[in-house]
C-alpha cells in the first residue's frame, strides 16, 4: 500500500441526472462505497469529502474516513477544504478521484503516481481511448485534446469534431501537490469552467500545465445516467 499519497473523493448528494447518485445501489453496494473501497486498496489515506449527512452516514458503515465540508461549486474546492483539515504538507501528492468512477484500476492509479513524478507538470489527469463513436457526441462523455507530448490543450463535451484532432476520453482523476491545490482554489472560476461545468478549464486558462497520463486498458463508464447504472450492474455480474 502507498502511504505517501492521499486520495480524496468529493461527493455531493445533489446530482440532477440521478437522484441521490452516490447512494445508488451498484450490485449490492452504494456507488460511493465502491469508489471508496477501490481507492482504499491503494492507500489507507483515502477519504470521502462531502457536505451531505446521508453520504457521511453511508461511509461510516464501512469506515471513519469521511470529512464534512461546506458547500462548493467544484470537487477541487471541496477536496481543498478536506486536505486543509488534514493539515497536509505542501509537497503531499493529492489525488482527486471523482465519486462516480467506481472502476478505476489500481494499475492506473500507480501509473498516475509515477507519471506525476517523471513529467514536468502542475496537474496530472487521465485519458483512455474512445470505445464507441457515439461517445464523441455524448455530453456526459468529456473529451480531452492533448499535444504530441501529452499535455492537455482543451477539454470538451460536444465538440465541433475534427477527425484530425483525435480527442481522447477524459477520466475524472486529478493529481497535484497540496501547494498547487492551494494556488488553484484561490483562482476565480473562469467563464468557460462555469459554462461547460468543467473545472479543469480553470487550470488551463490560468496557464497550469496538465499532463495527460494515457491508459490503454478498458475502463467502464462512470455513473452519469440510469443507463450507466444498468451497465455497471451487468459488468459486475459478468465479471
Amino acid at each position: 500500500m502507498n502511504e505517501s499519497i492521499y486520495i480524496l473523493i468529493p461527493s455531493r448528494i445533489g446530482s440532477t441526472r440521478i437522484k441521490n447518485k452516490p447512494l445508488v445501489d451498484i450490485n449490492g453496494e452504494t456507488l460511493i462505497q465502491r469508489v471508496f473501497k477501490n481507492a482504499l486498496s491503494i492507500t489507507p489515506n483515502t477519504y470521502v469529502a462531502t457536505d451531505s449527512e446521508l453520504i457521511k452516514d453511508n461511509i461510516l458503515k464501512i469506515s471513519s474516513n469521511v470529512i464534512m465540508t461546506s458547500e462548493h461549486i467544484s470537487g477541487t474546492d471541496r477536496i481543498h477544504e478536506a486536505a486543509s483539515k488534514l493539515s497536509l504538507p505542501d509537497d503531499t501528492l493529492v489525488l482527486n478521484l471523482q465519486g462516480d468512477e467506481p472502476f478505476i484500476p489500481k494499475k492506473l492509479i500507480n501509473q498516475v503516481i509515477n507519471d506525476f513524478k517523471e513529467n514536468d507538470c502542475d496537474v496530472i489527469t487521465v485519458s483512455t481511448n474512445i470505445q464507441f463513436i457515439d461517445d464523441v457526441d455524448n455530453p456526459n462523455c468529456v473529451l480531452v485534446e492533448a499535444d504530441e507530448n501529452m499535455y492537455a490543450e482543451n477539454f470538451i463535451r460536444v465538440p465541433d469534431f475534427d477527425a484530425t484532432i483525435n480527442p481522447l476520453r477524459h477520466i475524472g482523476i486529478y493529481g497535484y501537490s497540496f501547494k498547487t491545490l492551494n494556488n488553484i482554489v484561490n483562482l476565480e472560476p473562469t467563464k468557460s469552467e462555469l459554462e461547460f461545468k468543467l473545472e479543469q478549464l480553470r487550470f488551463l486558462e490560468n496557464d497550469y500545465k496538465i499532463y495527460v497520463s494515457h491508459y490503454d486498458g478498458y475502463i467502464p463508464n462512470g455513473i452519469d445516467t440510469e443507463q450507466d447504472v444498468i451497465a455497471a450492474n451487468k459488468y459486475l455480474q459478468n465479471k
